[in-house]
């Protein structure tokens, strides 16, 4: 879309009017003081977040490309020619103070055999509500619960699939399972730790806004 078309599709706000949540306009006069200082406080601080937002893709994108370089520098010195995926690697400061990770991940997804699955699974606790285990019942109660988000956690949905139960109906459900999973690629991370006094220990320095 052309920068015109975008300066086009703005809202022209009457001088003395707000856009409320609906898209109508609200005269200033009749909101209320607290929602006008809300909006004040939301709208100053948001600004901000994204500028961090930016900050810390850039940091990303910056760290992936130094330590890929680094990489290469080291090929080169032995004249190794890199393919294929790169891996997980650690680096460690000279003084063994700090310590940055590329770590790489497979992200995993379900498909709509999912349900199949857990049909089955049911199946089973249903034809042995006798003599199944409580704690079986609570991995697979937890496997299937899902996040805020309606996702259903992969790892305590792999875990079922380390059980070792003699049955023909859970076999089939853990075909299903496996036949569920779907790749969908990679995603790489970036990690920086920081020793624990002289210890050989070291502790995450959080990227994250809400462990801070």
């Amino acid at each position: 879309m052309s920068t015109s078309n975008q300066q086009d599709n703005v809202i022209k706000v009457p001088e003395g009017m707000r856009v409320n949540a609906d898209g109508y306009f609200v005269p200033e006069t009749s909101i209320r003081e607290q929602d006008l200082l809300r909006d004040q406080i939301v709208m100053a601080l948001v600004p901000e977040a994204l500028s961090l937002s930016c900050d810390m893709a850039a940091y990303k994108a910056k760290a992936l490309a130094d330590i890929s370089d680094l990489i290469e520098i080291a090929a080169d010195r032995y004249g190794a020619k890199l393919g294929g995926k790169k891996g997980n690697v650690s680096l460690v400061s000279f003084d063994g103070r700090y310590k940055i990770q590329r770590t790489y991940r497979e992200v995993v997804a379900f498909t709509e055999e999912i349900e199949a699955a857990k049909a089955l699974i049911d199946s089973c606790l249903i034809r042995w509500s006798e003599g199944a285990s409580d704690n079986i019942r609570a991995v697979v109660s937890q496997a299937f619960r899902k996040n805020r988000n309606g996702e259903i956690s992969t790892g305590k949905v792999l875990d079922l699939m380390r059980m070792e139960i003699d049955d023909e109906e859970w076999s089939r459900a853990m075909n299903a399972l496996k036949d569920a999973l779907k790749s969908n690629g990679t995603a790489v991370y970036i990690r920086v730790y920081e020793r624990i006094g002289t210890t050989d220990q070291y502790k995450p320095i959080s990227l994250d806004i809400a462990s801070l």
